[in-house]
């Protein structure tokens, strides 16, 4: 089990002499994985642990806060993918206005040498950090941190792998592009919320989740996979992320009806796997014609869910 320790309080002195890894890591993506295993290939010839420093919320909710979400990875899942790649442990530096105004120096100072005491430290090429992103691989160096920059390429061989492109593919609803940029099979992560029930009414009832800070996807019916809290099996759903253009919901929603289950959920938390997009968002003329389509669409679903069964364990 990972451990997780907010530099908010003091660091055990257990926790210091560790190889680091530091980034804002949305999305965890290939290169961000290729960083952390030339970081974990070193700190296991030094025999010493690996530990992650990230930040959060993600600089770009301060800066811009304005934003529309755009986390690939809020931080429950960001976790997740950290503890599947078996570091052990994360540092969460809070990040507020007062981070960001520390000089490039005093951030070496009052975070990394006074709360961590690193052995080594790991970057990607592009990491900056201190006010106006003065500090770089150079600066930790001459800081007498000895500090290892890498690319973040998935292999060492193939292009630099960006959140940005891995958000511009969600976005476009393009699934299985995002997923082979990531390396993992991306899943909208929240808890199941009372509705308006009008999907019951309707013979299709949905476990609602709020998007929050993920990501929109492109708005429509998605073919996807679910889990649910406390199961480790994955089940086939029928899933419209967007904002109902038939009921005028302002705010992006994500709706699952889960094939063949009704148990109650409300308040679990569940994992939503879009597979992919079966079509966009549509006001139909009326209710009937609206239950038709989504007739139709389950169907779609089924089919795609059965040619993709042979990667989940499912019902």
């Amino acid at each position: 089990m990972i451990s997780v320790l907010h530099l908010s309080a003091p660091v055990p002195k257990d926790f210091k002499n560790s190889v680091i890894v530091i980034g804002n890591f949305d999305a965890v993506h290939k290169g961000h994985q290729f960083l952390i295993k030339k970081a974990q290939d070193f700190a296991a010839s030094c025999n010493l642990p690996c530990s992650v420093l990230t930040f959060e919320p993600h600089p770009r909710r301060i800066f811009r806060a304005d934003d529309p979400p755009f986390r690939v990875t809020p931080l429950s899942v960001k976790l997740d993918r950290f503890e599947s790649l078996s570091l052990d442990s994360v540092y969460i530096c809070p990040f507020n206005w007062e981070l960001a105004s520390l000089s490039a120096d005093d951030f070496i100072q009052k975070v990394l040498k006074d709360q961590l005491s690193p052995a080594h430290i790991f970057i990607g090429a592009d990491f900056h950090f201190g006010q106006h992103r003065a500090g770089n691989a150079s600066t930790l160096m001459a800081a007498n941190l000895p500090t290892t920059k890498v690319d973040l390429k998935d292999d060492g061989h193939h292009s630099v792998i960006s959140a940005t492109r891995i958000r511009s593919a969600i976005q476009a609803g393009h699934i299985a592009e995002a997923n082979e940029l990531l390396g993992w099979e991306w899943y909208i992560e929240g808890v199941v919320e009372h509705g308006n029930k009008r999907g019951r009414a309707i013979g299709y009832p949905t476990a609602n989740v709020s998007l929050n800070d993920t990501i929109h996807p492109s708005y429509g019916v998605y073919a996807t996979m679910v889990q649910i809290e406390g199961e480790t099996i994955w089940r086939p759903a029928a899933t419209n992320i967007g904002i109902r253009p038939m009921f005028q919901v302002d705010t992006g929603l994500v709706e699952a009806f889960i094939f063949d289950y009704k148990a109650d959920i409300y308040g679990k938390k569940i994992r939503i796997k879009p597979l992919l997009k079966i079509r966009d968002e549509m006001k139909f003329p009326s209710l009937d014609e609206l239950i038709v389509q989504m007739g139709k669409d389950c169907e779609n679903i089924r089919k795609v869910s059965s040619l993709k069964s042979q990667k989940f364990q499912i019902v």
